[in-house]
């Protein structure tokens, strides 16, 4: 290796066009999910105000259905990445293929599941009786999405591990396109209505997946990687994937038992707290795209054997996060009078708004560091630590956060509680990170 390429300046602008490069199309994948659901309510829209209802109650539950088995890409991402770092492609599809597979056969036990349940599960929601049968209709013909959507999760992880985020990008917006045509067409021009919203999502959910399983499948007939499901590997995707799915269990808690706590605080506070944790979600995109590098770029070092690569490409994507969320708390604090009117005109609203939005700038430091060593414990396949931590950020959060009605301080005290929680992550992750027990080389942890 030459002196050039051991300087230091170097070393950082490689890590600078690696974490770039990745991250900037993970940022557009992760907006344009998103603006699914947000197609599909400006359509339903107009057929009136119940089936706009239905429709809400019905995404609730399909979001949160995916967003449990968001697993399928994180694990898979950082088992392929490991096995590319090591050279063996071969052998990073055929472990992409078993993330597919139990992506599949997971898909097809919600169906199962949701089907019969539907309406029980929008009664549990507390739907309307004039909503309720729109959000029936559409949960049961939306969960016949899920397998694929559940297979669009896993193959982003693959093509993630493989170092490629503009292939998601792409298939994310030719999936929004697609269902957004198809919403006008089949709902206004078969005469559908909220059905016909719901064929149009699954058919353009089906078409992605479609179209990731065509990538993946030239990859493993290039690579010379069986197709066929391998119970072991099944088997293994599924345990790498159980720690993850605790850690999400458990930051969905803290989210539930915040607004829980808001809903309790007056509908000022709640109305309040929605436009807040909107705001706080779109800001987790941006970071989050930074943490789907770390997840890439780590495992690749580790499979490589380069545990002293790791470190330093950890080293600079915290400085990475410490940055964007500097920058994205100015953002929120610059643009508070511009964007606050499209939200709400209620003056009761906004003063609850103004401390709030100050407590969340302050904070995007903090979340910064958190995703990103989220992102490098999650490419070195750390997931038992990352489900511990979690679950004691949520005991530490959780009587916290439920003791603010109580003691008063009202929305911007719960807010200071959920700064708290990211805080405590901060911690959790930061020691694991400086005890270098992550750092474990090779083709598999």
């Amino acid at each position: 290796m030459t002196q050039a390429l051991r300087d230091p300046k170097t070393v950082r602008r490689r890590h600078d066009r690696e974490i770039v490069s990745l991250a900037v199309p993970a940022f557009g994948a992760l907006v344009a999910e998103p603006l699914f659901v947000i197609v599909d309510s400006a359509i339903v829209g107009h057929l009136g105000t119940p089936q706009l209802a239905g429709l809400g109650v019905a995404a609730a539950l399909l979001m949160t259905a995916v967003s449990v088995f968001v697993f399928l890409a994180y694990a898979t991402t950082a088992a392929v990445a490991r096995r590319v770092g090591a050279g063996d492609m071969a052998s990073a599809i055929r472990q992409g293929m078993d993330g597919i597979w139990l992506a599949l056969l997971l898909g097809i036990a919600v169906v199962a599941v949701t089907l019969p349940a539907a309406p029980w599960l929008i009664d549990i929601f507390g739907a309307s009786d004039t909503a309720a049968p729109y959000a029936i209709t559409y949960l049961r013909i939306s969960s016949l999405g899920i397998p694929a959507m559940l297979i669009v999760l896993a193959a982003t992880g693959v093509l993630r591990g493989l170092q490629d985020t503009r292939t998601p990008l792409y298939v994310a917006i030719g999936g929004f396109a697609a269902n957004a045509a198809l919403n006008v067409g089949l709902v206004y021009g078969a005469g559908l209505g909220i059905a016909g919203s719901a064929w149009g999502t699954v058919i353009a959910q089906c078409g992605m997946a479609v179209a990731y399983l065509i990538v993946v499948v030239r990859g493993a007939r290039k690579h010379g990687a069986s197709l066929r499901p391998d119970t072991a590997g099944i088997r293994a995707s599924a345990q790498a994937g159980v720690p993850l799915l605790v850690r999400t269990l458990s930051l969905r808690a803290v989210l539930l038992i915040a607004t829980a706590v808001a809903a309790r605080l007056g509908d000022a506070e709640i109305a309040a707290h929605q436009i807040v944790l909107s705001l706080w979600s779109l800001m987790a995109f941006a970071l989050d795209a930074i943490a789907i590098a770390g997840q890439a770029i780590i495992g690749r070092y580790l499979g490589a054997g380069d545990a002293d690569g790791a470190r330093q490409v950890c080293r600079r994507m915290v400085q990475w996060g410490i940055a964007s969320g500097v920058v994205l708390g100015l953002l929120i604090v610059a643009t508070r009078p511009l964007f606050l009117p499209l939200f709400t005109g209620d003056s009761v609203v906004h003063d609850t708004l103004l401390p709030v939005l100050l407590v969340v700038a302050l904070s995007q430091p903090i979340a910064g560091v958190v995703f990103v060593l989220d992102g490098v414990l999650m490419g070195a396949g750390d997931g038992r630590y990352l489900a511990g931590a979690m679950l004691v950020t949520l005991t530490v959060f959780a009587p916290v956060a439920l003791l603010v009605p109580t003691l008063g301080g009202g929305l911007t005290a719960l807010w200071w509680a959920m700064t708290l929680m990211m805080a405590v992550r901060m911690l959790t992750l930061w020691h694991r990170t400086r005890s270098g027990r992550w750092i474990v080389t090779g083709a598999s942890r």
